[in-house]
């Protein structure tokens, strides 16, 4: 498959010595830092080592190696549930000290999500339906006021689509959405946030794809509401999607103008599940081990869905649901990381991506007699003799070493 055009940018760059000088005829090293399009992974397994959590730190620090070598970009967990399930008592401190971790890194950190029907707060049950709007009104302000600077994106509400008919438990985001309707729900959660931190990326998120999404999307816009990106979730626990269906889904969201980011990506290394499960939940199995079969295609699968996603224009995100099977999501085995922590065939192949096929390894680079040096490459942060630029399009950079 071609390497796709749009992601790759040149640039003539300058070099300059400490006293602002054309660096002739020298040798300099170039080299590749970090890539524009964000390469996402959940952090969730890595928020205890951020605080230094016992026990198995040094199994989570291998892993945590394991993850900084091709992720970019971390989401880590606002379930209002287990973030607040006491009233006044938020896990603020201990999220913040994991998204600083990650932000330390150079990674981008997201925060998912900040309203959701789903592992909710036990105690909005007791509330009125207005309680509910203010409290959750608040919630958004505060979490986005404490974490700005460090979290400046936010999945700000997840799964609208079926919140106000949702039925597999009692919550208060339901009650909210069914008696004020979803695109008022959707403001007050936007409202709030964008209030809040207007420089933020705020975005609205979902696993339904089909046309539903679409119409809920368009009344959002039609209301004047101001949506970043949109969310699309691809948990393919049922099987790959294929390149004819993503692109065509790819498509069918890109006509809104928005960038479009794939938040929660799934393919498994094992059995999959029956396609008659509506819902994934209710797959509920003893034990759903990876197998050798299953890991040589969730490989191919995982090269080709990517390859997919980084060639279609609107993608600016892709953030993968686990690192690892220990403790993934329903127990089933789409982490790219076995669960006793050797990587599997599908986590070499993303990392021959990002990390090499994607990917500008340090190159030494002769000047010209004026200081100048071409360099071409997919868009992100590079650097000249450790000092950064952005190759972000066609054009001229000054690089001043020393300095």
């Amino acid at each position: 498959m071609p390497t796709p055009q749009h992601r790759l940018a040149d640039a003539v760059v300058t070099v300059l010595d400490r006293d602002g000088h054309p660096l002739a005829h020298t040798d300099v090293v170039v080299a590749q830092q970090r890539h524009e399009f964000l390469f996402g992974n959940i952090g969730f397994d890595l928020v205890g080592l951020a605080n230094e959590d016992e026990p198995a730190r040094a199994e989570v620090s291998a892993l945590a190696d394991l993850w900084l070598d091709v992720f970019n970009a971390a989401t880590l967990p606002f379930y209002w549930g287990t973030f607040e399930p006491v009233r006044g008592a938020p896990a603020t401190d201990r999220l913040l000290r994991a998204a600083r971790w990650f932000a330390d890194r150079g990674v981008a950190v997201k925060g998912h999500p900040l309203a959701w029907h789903t592992v909710g707060a036990p105690w909005l049950l007791d509330l009125t339906t207005d309680e509910i709007a203010d409290v959750q009104d608040a919630r958004i302000r505060r979490e986005v006021a404490d974490f700005a600077g460090v979290i400046d994106t936010w999945d700000v509400i997840n799964e609208v689509v079926i919140m106000p008919v949702f039925d597999k438990e009692p919550n208060g985001l339901t009650r909210l959405a069914w008696d004020r309707g979803r695109i008022p729900t959707i403001r007050l959660a936007f409202d709030a946030a964008r209030q809040t931190n207007p420089s933020a990326t705020l975005l609205l998120n979902d696993f339904d794809m089909s046309t539903a999404y679409e119409c809920l999307i368009e009344g959002v816009l039609e209301a004047g509401i101001r949506v970043d990106a949109l969310g699309l979730q691809s948990h393919m626990h049922q099987g790959y999607w294929g390149e004819e269906k993503t692109l065509a889904i790819l498509d069918r969201f890109a006509r809104f103008g928005l960038p479009l980011h794939l938040t929660e990506t799934t393919l498994l290394s094992g059995e999959l599940m029956p396609p008659h499960i509506e819902d994934l939940n209710d797959h509920q199995v003893a034990s759903w081990p990876s197998t050798p079969e299953g890991e040589a295609r969730q490989a191919d699968e995982v090269e080709r869905h990517y390859r997919t996603l980084v060639g279609h224009p609107a993608v600016q995100a892709a953030t993968y649901w686990g690192i690892t099977d220990d403790g993934a999501w329903l127990g089933a085995p789409g982490g790219l990381v076995r669960a006793d922590g050797t990587p599997k065939p599908a986590y070499d192949a993303l990392r021959a991506l990002v990390k090499d096929e994607w990917w500008l390894a340090p190159t030494t680079v002769r000047t010209s007699a004026a200081g100048c040096l071409p360099v071409r490459g997919f868009r992100g942060t590079y650097s000249v003799d450790g000092v950064p630029f952005e190759l972000a399009g066609d054009r001229e950079v000054v690089v001043r070493l020393g300095g």
